[in-house]
């Protein structure tokens, strides 16, 4: 019997019926909730324009020091500008409450099952956390190279993080996200002595997948070598 119609037909052609079907159905879903999807993210855009509200999406592998990049960033610039967070992780709140240490004001995503943050959840925290003009939201998305890379969020720029304790080869394993992505923000290069990671090698392939990407390298434990990436954020903020 089939067993997905219940129509009790066996043969190999109706079989491969229903997987074209099915193939199609699930195309279909996944353009409509990529459209909706896309909808809210330019209400969100909008909203951030009219506001002067300069908006980052950071994407990364877990582990590769999202949170710990923001900790540090806030120290450097909240007394700059205003800068608030929403973060995103399938549970817990582990990671809102090391940003709460630096009494920023900060929300929690849980996804659950998602992979992903959307663009109706950004919304609607974004209207909780009362963003003040003039100001940086950074949204720390959940940690994985793939499927972020579609979600349209309403963000001005996307930025991956790729630590050098990952693989140099990630541009190209993963070129949707870097293909996505405005910056690339090489973090932990104080290890580089201690890993096998090609600086030039990652730069290549990152280059190879989007040209007009920009590259900053930084420890995010560093301060010291924020300059580029403050000096990133400043610029985006004024605009």
């Amino acid at each position: 019997m089939c067993g997905i119609c219940g129509c009790g037909q066996t043969d190999q052609k109706h079989s491969h019926q229903h997987d074209h079907a099915d193939t199609e159905r699930l195309i279909k879903v996944e353009q409509d909730l990529l459209s909706k999807n896309n909808n809210y993210a330019e209400q969100n855009r909008a909203y951030f324009k009219q506001h002067n509200i300069f908006t980052i999406n950071l994407v990364s592998s877990p582990g590769a020091g999202k949170t710990t990049l923001l900790v540090e960033t806030i120290k450097a610039l909240k007394e700059q500008f205003p800068i608030a967070v929403i973060e995103g992780d399938q549970q817990t709140e582990h990671d809102a409450n090391r940003i709460r240490t630096t009494n920023v004001p900060v929300i929690q995503i849980n996804t659950g099952r998602a992979c992903h943050l959307d663009a109706h959840g950004i919304g609607h925290a974004a209207i909780d956390l009362k963003l003040k003009p003039n100001s940086l939201l950074a949204i720390e998305n959940v940690g994985n190279l793939v499927c972020p890379s579609s979600f349209d969020l309403g963000e001005a720029h996307k930025v991956v993080i790729l630590s050098v304790t990952e693989g140099d080869d990630k541009p190209i394993k993963y070129p949707d996200m870097f293909h996505a992505a405005d910056l690339m923000l090489i973090n932990k290069i104080d290890l580089l002595p201690y890993v096998d990671f090609d600086i030039e090698r990652c730069i290549q392939y990152a280059k190879q997948v989007n040209p007009n990407i920009k590259v900053i390298q930084l420890t995010a434990t560093k301060i010291n070598s924020f300059k580029e990436w403050k000096e990133w954020l400043m610029e985006g903020i004024k605009v």
